[in-house]
Parts: structure tokens; sequence; C-alpha cells
């Protein structure tokens, strides 16, 4: 789990942690990330009112947002 995502950089490549999910990304991309659950950050995105996301790109081309939570630097 990421703590303090303000010390990563872009392009940085960081790991999914899947059990931490909890089945809200769609299977294709689940059944994807079990294969290679790696992505290169780059971008955060806004989720509520106080938290955001982190975009990774992964490597089938798709970006996709991740909490912090979800995420550990490899």
């Amino acid at each position: 789990m990421i703590k303090d995502s303000s010390k990563l950089k872009e392009g940085q490549v960081l790991k999914v942690e899947i059990e931490s999910l909890n089945d809200r990304l769609p299977r294709k991309i689940l059944k994807q990330l079990a294969n290679n659950p790696t992505g290169k950050l780059v971008g955060y995105k806004m989720v509520d009112g106080n938290q955001f996301g982190l975009v990774l790109e992964l490597s089938i081309g798709k970006k996709q947002w991740f909490f912090e939570e979800e995420l550990s630097e490899i």
C-alpha cells in the first residue's frame, strides 16, 4: 500500500494489489492484471471530496485509476 503518493514520480512503475480491488473493475481488466499486475504512473484523478486516485497505464495500453491502498511501489 502506498502511504504518501506525493513522493511518486510520473513514469514510475507500480504494482496493483489485486486482492485489494474488491471487484470494482471489469473482468477483462482483472484478468489482465492477474497476468501482469503492473502499470506506469501517468497522472492523478480526483475521485471524491477528500481522496484522489492514481492513474496507471497498463501493459494493454488502457489507462485505469486506482486508490493508493490498491497499489504498492516495486
